[in-house]
This record gives structure tokens, C-alpha cells and sequence, in this order.
């Protein structure tokens, strides 16, 4: 580390150590004229000050500045001499700085906490800025019913079918659109008469609204005559209002129960001109703060907040007439009609995930689509939408040929961070004849340790990783297999030839 990095960590850990001695000093006070205030402050949370932030504000070439800022609003400030290293400082440095300047041998967990802690307010107004990022959707679809008359026998009717649920901007690009992420379910209807809803069985409108400059659709009668206006085919017309903003349906996978649409980049600075992409997060861990933002009941956009439950569930929905599994977080942030498509947050506003299915009859258990699919898909979407190749719609997958099982798994805590993950040990159970996986070499009973994609290696630590990382791959691509086999009684690593991604070797994503 160079000594400008330690003199910044120095000072930082000096000034973290001087701000709770003088909360302890404080708090400690034996005033008689004071009691009743330290009794009532130590009954509350408002003792629990501590450093939110420290980040470089400001630089004049050979010093950077430094503030620390505290939950309770008040900020310090401090120079150091910046160095070519220096931006290398993390908090895991503090940490350990924070370590040798006091001698006291305190978890980073617990360090986090007393000092680091996002505070409610913290929170909150992360939450706020994520409404900036939050939308409000309908979509419209044509059905036919078959209703049955004394003198006509089974008629049938059709008519115009609304449904309503959320979604996020995910990217403001520079093609002059504005990316939206939503469930696929909340833009396809099972029941939709595909045949007069234009071919498909996707919504032939989509609508929009951001947050603040929310409207509900409505008919109207233009002619006065007790009778909701239709259009030429005798459907239902709706007035979606002057907040309204016309979405356009990209690409979606219903195997990931996410879709892409797209609207103008001017249309949404019309309606807001602070309107912003969402921040994806890292990652997320158990026990961490879950937000949801969506329109439940049709209502309007708003928040509620719990805990990721589990990082890992497979869970069942009937999206178009077939039954999937889908892996998901489950959360027990409250969830309901019309929250599908809207996005999971985490306490500093980041997204982890898109909210899609719920128990209805236990508000404690709900689910997500986690970070690493709704990333993978879009992201997946988006460049096939724009590979200049018109024959190229959706998302697209390779199949590997090889299925695989898991053994020895377990919860690994990691002191350093305060967290921890469920690990196992990926098996290859069979590889098919002739498959990409045959090709890479793989064998029944080899352990699967890590995948390249393009000289990056991303280690395989649980089953579910392998079908992620497919996700990201592209046409073009270079794969490799590192992998460790038993042979006579010894156990040895091995990493495969590349293998050259072809055209042929995508299919379509349903």
C-alpha cells in the first residue's frame, strides 16, 4: 500500500476512533442537570451515531479531501496528500486499520455496525431515489368468452381485457430509448384470443406510468349515449390519460418470466426529467433488507419492505399453459396483485431482483426473480435486439449436454465480510454424445470447479451458477472447463481447450 493510502487510512481510522470516544464520553456524562436526557436518549436509537460515509469530495492535484459524514447529518472533514495508489482504499482497509490503530479485536460484522451501519434514514432516502426508477404498467389484450343463450346456445363475445403491474428503467441508452424491465407474465395473457389481439398472445398495448404522474385507464363516450366508446372491431377503447406513456414490447423468455420494452427517451423526460436508471447491486446475502416498489392491487406505485429469506427456491407458475420451475429469491416482503414486474431494492437502493409471485395466503413468503437472471436475460435480449440481424428475436442459450448433482453441501461463513453462502460441489452426473460438454472433455463423476468465458473464470460453487453464466454467453464466445478427476485413487485438475462459440450452437430461449 502506498503512504498516502496509509496516511488516508490513518487518519480515517483515527477519526472513526475519535467520534465514538467522544459518543462514550458523552454518553457517560454523571451531570445531575443532564439525567433525564441521557435516560430518554438511551431509550431510544437516536444514541446510535455513527459514520454513514467517507468518500474523496473534493481534490486540488496533490491533496484529495475527504468527508465523513454521520447519522445524525453532521460531517467532518480531513486532507490528504493523494498518491497513484490511492484509490485502492476500501473498507476492508478501514477495517483493518481501524484494527492496529486501537488495538481491539472487533469483527468487521460488528465494525459495520457501530461504525458503517446504514442508517433508517439512509435507507429511506435510497428508496426515494428509487422511485425514480419506478413504473407503473397496463397492458391491454383482446378475450373471448363463451357465454351460453336459451335461443342462440354457446355465444361467444370479445372484448377488450386490462391487467396492471409494475416495472423498472433499466438502462437510459444512447440510441435514444429508455430499456424497461417487467415480468413477462405481466405483458402475456394465457387467455388472450391470439388470433383478433394481432397475432400473438402478447399485450397490443402497453402503457406506462412513473411514479407521482400515476393515472388509471378509463372509458370514455364521446357520443353521449351511456355507451363506452369502441373501436372498428367493437372493442372497448380506453383512455390511458396524458401520463401515459406508450411502451414497446423488445424481446421476453417466459423460461425467465422476464421482458424488455422499450419507450422514447424524450416521452419520459416529458412526463419527468429526473426520471433515472436503476443501479444494479453486487450481490445480495440472507437476512438483508428486501424493498419492493410496485402497484399493488393497481393502486399506485408504493413501498414495502422485509428480508431476503433464502437466496435459492425453485418454485412452480403456469405462465402460458406449461408448468415451469423457476429458481427465485423468497422474501417475506409483502407482495401482492400487481407488485409482478416491479423491482426488488436493497437497503442502499440497489436492485437484486423483480418481484413475480406470491403466497397468497401467507404474506410472509414471497418470491423474486433474482439479480443474476433478470441481468443475464435482459441483458441477453438487448444485444440480440440490436445485432443488426432482423432473424434474431428474444433471448438465446447454448446447451451445454451435460446434467450434474450436487454433494457435500454446506454454509460457509466468510468472519471478514460478516456473511456467508451455501456451497457445494457440482457433479457431472451424464454428458451427451456429441455436446459442447463431450467436447470440452467432461466425464461422468468429474467435478465441475470453474467455467471461462473468455479467460474470465467464474468458480462453480452451486448447480445454478452453470445455467447463470450460460445466460451471458454470446456467438463468438470462447469457453473452457476447469475441472478435477479421480483417477487410480488421485484426484487432479484439469482445464480444457477453448471452445469457439458458433451461431449453430444457440437456441432460442422460450
Amino acid at each position: 500500500m502506498k503512504r498516502a493510502t496509509k496516511a488516508l487510512l490513518t487518519l480515517i481510522a483515527a477519526a472513526v476512533l475519535a467520534f465514538s470516544l467522544l459518543l462514550a464520553t458523552a454518553c457517560s456524562s454523571s451531570d445531575p442537570e443532564q439525567t433525564e436526557q441521557t435516560e430518554l436518549t438511551e431509550q431510544t436509537e437516536q444514541t446510535a451515531i455513527y459514520v454513514t460515509s467517507i468518500e474523496k469530495t473534493g481534490t486540488n492535484g496533490t491533496d484529495d479531501i475527504y468527508t465523513i459524514t454521520y447519522s445524525d447529518g453532521t460531517t467532518s472533514t480531513f486532507t490528504v496528500s493523494n498518491g497513484s495508489d490511492g484509490e485502492d482504499v476500501s473498507i476492508n482497509d478501514i477495517y483493518e486499520q481501524y484494527k492496529e490503530t486501537t488495538g481491539t479485536d472487533i469483527s468487521f460484522a460488528d465494525f459495520l455496525k457501530q461504525y458503517l451501519t446504514v442508517s433508517d434514514q439512509t435507507t429511506a432516502l435510497a428508496v426515494n431515489s428509487c422511485l425514480l426508477s419506478s413504473m407503473k404498467i397496463y397492458s391491454e389484450f383482446v378475450q373471448t368468452s363463451q357465454s351460453f343463450d336459451p335461443y342462440y346456445g354457446v355465444v361467444s363475445s370479445s372484448n377488450t381485457a386490462i391487467s396492471t403491474g409494475s416495472a423498472v428503467i433499466y438502462s437510459m441508452a444512447a440510441d435514444g430509448y429508455t430499456y424497461i424491465v417487467t415480468n413477462y407474465h405481466v405483458v402475456y395473457n394465457k387467455n388472450a384470443d391470439a388470433e383478433k389481439n394481432g397475432g400473438s398472445k402478447l399485450a397490443r398495448k402497453i402503457y406506462g406510468y412513473l411514479y407521482g404522474s400515476e393515472n388509471t385507464p378509463s372509458t370514455t363516450d364521446s357520443d353521449n349515449d351511456n355507451q363506452a366508446d369502441t373501436d372498428s372491431d367493437g372493442y372497448t377503447l380506453y383512455d390511458y390519460g396524458s401520463y401515459a406513456i406508450e411502451l414497446e414490447y423488445v424481446g421476453g423468455s417466459v423460461t425467465s418470466d422476464i421482458a424488455v420494452l422499450r419507450a422514447e427517451t424524450e416521452d419520459i423526460a416529458a412526463i419527468n426529467a429526473d426520471a433515472k436508471a436503476v443501479t444494479l447491486a453486487s450481490d445480495y446475502h440472507v437476512g438483508e433488507t428486501a424493498i419492493a416498489i410496485g402497484n399493488p392491487e393497481g393502486n399506485g406505485l408504493s413501498v414495502t419492505q422485509g428480508v431476503i429469506s433464502t437466496e435459492n427456491e425453485q418454485i412452480t407458475l403456469d405462465i402460458d399453459g406449461t408448468t415451469r420451475s423457476y429458481r427465485s429469491l423468497r422474501i417475506d416482503t409483502p407482495l401482492y396483485e400487481g407488485n409482478s414486474g416491479g423491482g426488488l431494492f436493497n437497503a442502499d437502493g440497489e436492485l437484486i431482483g423483480i418481484t413475480n409471485a406470491g403466497n397468497s395466503e401467507d404474506q410472509n413468503i414471497n418470491y423474486a426473480v433474482p439479480l443474476e437472471i433478470v441481468k443475464g436475460t435482459v441483458e441477453n435480449i438487448l444485444h440480440y435486439y440490436n445485432d443488426g440481424d432482423s432473424s434474431t428475436t428474444g433471448a438465446y442459450k447454448i446447451t451445454l449436454g451435460v446434467t450434474v448433482t450436487t454433494q457435500n453441501s454446506k454454509y460457509v461463513y466468510d468472519a471478514s465480510s460478516g456473511y456467508g453462502s451455501v456451497q457445494e460441489e457440482v457433479i457431472v452426473n451424464s454428458v451427451t454424445a456429441g455436446s459442447i460438454a463431450e467436447t470440452l472433455g467432461l466425464q461422468a463423476n468429474d467435478k465441475i470447479v470453474s467455467l471461462f468465458i473468455n479467460d474470465t473464470e467464474y468458480t462453480i460453487n452451486r448447480s445454478f451458477r452453470i445455467s447463470d453464466l450460460i445466460l451471458t454467453m454470446r456467438e463468438n464466445d470462447t469457453i473452457k472447463v476447469k475441472y478435477a478427476r479421480t483417477e487410480n485413487g488421485e484426484t487432479a485438475e484439469h482445464t480444457s481447450e477453448g471452445y469457439p462459440l458458433a451461431r449453430t450452437d444457440l437456441v432460442q430461449l422460450d
